[in-house]
């Protein structure tokens, strides 16, 4: 049980942790079929890190092909910076030989060199555009991202390493790209995120952070399909676009209109799924310690380090 075991000494909800929102305590923001419930807690920290948008845009990191013949499903990431850098799940990297997600997420050390396992998003392109990735401040779709987390999940578990199901992942951008009927070239995600821009932007305007918010239950058409929370109201409020994004690119596909505000208790059953769920615990790539968390309808991941938990993420999978 996630709550009940100690992953470093620290549990996503326990009295030492989140102190979450109760849910009768305060209505969900809200834009049409999208509302996102805060977590909050009681006091704030500075984060000890970097987010990856904020190292790669200050130059503190590097990410490139792990040699000129490159791998899909690894990348070379070295932290050439005096803090720590976190990695998101789910992220998206493009340049280099083809644009990539995260496999899950990573808190990497000062001077450290990784490989880091990720997924393509491109499916029509093997050739040079750069020599190193840079940040597209975006993610890969909740429902997508759903579908990879347990997909790393079991790999992890069965062959000890942290892959995707890249087929389901080319299929799930593809399908996508013809829902809202976006035509590339090369068959790439950032292709569908720039053609639907500004009704993803619409989205993103109709939210804003809350003082002490560390993270959000998210819904969609009154149901919650995902948990995203962080250590720290910084880096929360840091992530928060390209969150809301993630999701809007679900929820466009059935947001015809005003949709029924999601009820306290929805928010309140999803976040006791996640309490309830089963977690394998592993060594981190990085520093830290991997949770890898799975339940009836649920996926996620989770990483905890210096007693406590740095990220974590479930989802609702289709």
């Amino acid at each position: 049980m996630l709550c009940s075991e100690s992953a470093t000494g620290a549990t996503p909800f326990d009295d030492n942790g989140f102190n979450y929102l109760r849910s009768n305590d305060r209505s969900p923001q809200k834009y049409l079929n999208l509302a996102l419930f805060p977590l909050l807690h009681e006091c704030d920290k500075t984060p000890d890190y970097l987010l990856l948008d904020e190292a790669l845009e200050q130059g503190l990191a590097r990410i490139t092909e792990v040699s000129d013949d490159g791998r899909v499903p690894e990348l070379a990431f070295e932290n050439a910076s005096s803090e720590r850098i976190l990695l998101v799940d789910g992220d998206e990297l493009v340049g280099a030989k083809q644009n990539r997600i995260l496999n899950l997420t990573i808190l990497v050390g000062i001077g450290q060199k990784l490989v880091i396992p990720v997924s393509c998003v491109e499916q029509g392109r093997w050739a040079w555009r750069s020599s190193e990735f840079r940040s597209a401040r975006r993610s890969l779709f909740a429902r997508a991202r759903a579908k990879k987390m347990r997909q790393v999940t079991e790999s992890l578990s069965a062959a000890g390493v942290r892959r995707s199901d890249q087929s389901q992942v080319w299929r799930d951008v593809a399908e996508k790209a013809a829902f809202c009927k976006v035509e590339s070239g090369t068959g790439a995600m950032a292709d569908i995120y720039e053609a639907t821009g500004k009704r993803l932007d619409d989205y993103v305007q109709a939210f804003a952070a809350e003082p002490r918010q560390r993270g959000a239950v998210i819904a969609i058409d009154g149901k919650a399909v995902g948990l995203e929370l962080f250590d720290s109201t910084v880096a929360f409020g840091r992530y928060l676009e390209k969150l809301v994004r993630s999701f809007a690119l679900d929820a466009i596909e059935t947001a015809d209109g005003e949709a029924a505000a999601p009820s306290a208790a929805e928010a309140r059953r999803f976040l006791d799924a996640v309490q309830a769920a089963v977690a394998e615990r592993y060594a981190a790539l990085g520093e830290g310690e991997d949770i890898r968390i799975t339940g009836d309808g649920l996926a996620g991941g989770a990483l905890a380090a210096d007693g406590r938990i740095v990220h974590l993420a479930g989802l609702a999978v289709a």
